[in-house]
């Protein structure tokens, strides 16, 4: 919905103050809803303007310049501390997500600290292995499939013996093109 001209504010309300007309009347004269005309009237009573409060509008901000302010020290007292004792320190009511895009607004970041110490120089994954199957030579049969499927599916050449199923291996005898066979 487009914000009303400041004429059109004016024009409503001259026409409610300067004759006998209800708010409903003027609603209908000027097409716009009774509740425009109640707000027209309660902000020229509130404020003394009629002209659109367009930054007042919106969601207000949870972190004000003193919430990151505080934000700031924590994280300089605390760098380790992760975004839900962060979030829990400061008493806000949001998201962690919300928490790391002020961090980054800020130009702060966080260090997260394991729950155990890093090893220093010790080997945390075993030794480097062989490519794919190449571990257990006869955990499969050759010529036989892995997969978890009860049924047996031959693969291979010709695939002999392989469940009846349209693949790419079932091709048909003779293909019929309308051109008799030498």
């Amino acid at each position: 919905m487009k914000t009303l001209s400041l004429d059109l504010r004016q024009r409503i309300l001259k026409a409610y103050d300067g004759q006998d007309s209800t708010r409903d009347q003027v609603a209908r004269r000027f097409d716009v809803s009774v509740g425009m005309v109640k707000k027209l009237l309660s902000q020229r009573q509130r404020l003394g303007d009629i002209r659109p409060q367009h930054h007042r509008c919106g969601r207000k901000p949870l972190f004000d310049a003193g919430c990151c302010r505080r934000l700031q020290n924590l994280v300089a007292a605390r760098p380790d501390a992760t975004l839900q004792e962060l979030r829990e320190a400061l008493g806000v009511d949001c998201t962690l997500v919300a928490i790391h895009y002020v961090l980054i607004r800020l130009g702060l970041t966080y260090k997260k600290r394991h729950s155990m110490p890093a090893s220093k120089g010790a080997r945390t994954w075993p030794k480097v292995a062989g490519a794919g199957g190449a571990g257990r030579a006869a955990s499969t049969r050759r010529g036989w499939s892995s997969s978890r499927n009860r049924r047996s599916k031959r693969t291979g050449p010709g695939c002999a013996g392989a469940v009846p199923r349209a693949s790419a291996c079932a091709l048909p005898a003779r293909m019929d093109t309308g051109v008799p066979p030498r």
